[in-house]
């Protein structure tokens, strides 16, 4: 279910940021941006989102400095992660949610945040009949 949720984006690309969250919206989610590390642990701890879309290439605050940050704090640890990136680097070791490698199809965006959303959605058991 998309309704009500909200997606951070974290991009340096603005082109891409901006189809990010175009993609996204269209889907059905609230997204709100962020163009580096810092506004986008700023805009966690105000408003923690459902899930962020995280480069890991961004200015100054890295992605994995963000991810760590966000995976450090009690209050934001169970917020997943999709990273996104063009490094071909091996990233089992993050504890994150999911990988996209660049370039990323808009669909294929809207699918795995879907996808990451539904494993940390609490399952409600059906009463028995």
């Amino acid at each position: 279910m998309t309704q009500g949720k909200t997606i951070l984006v974290v991009e340096d690309d603005t082109d891409l940021r901006h189809m990010f969250s175009t993609a996204l919206e269209l889907a059905g989610f609230d997204v709100r941006e962020a163009s580096n590390g810092y506004e986008a642990v700023d805009s966690v701890d105000r408003h923690p989102p459902d899930l962020i879309v995280l480069d890991l290439l961004l200015p100054g605050f890295g992605g994995l400095s963000v991810q760590q940050e966000i995976a450090e704090r009690a209050v934001t640890r169970h917020i997943p992660i999709v990273i996104v990136t063009g490094s071909h680097r091996d990233l089992a070791h993050l504890s994150v949610a999911c990988v996209l490698r660049k370039p990323v199809d808009p669909d294929e965006l809207v699918a795995t945040v879907k996808r990451c959303l539904d494993e940390v959605e609490p399952r409600i058991a059906k009463p028995a009949e």
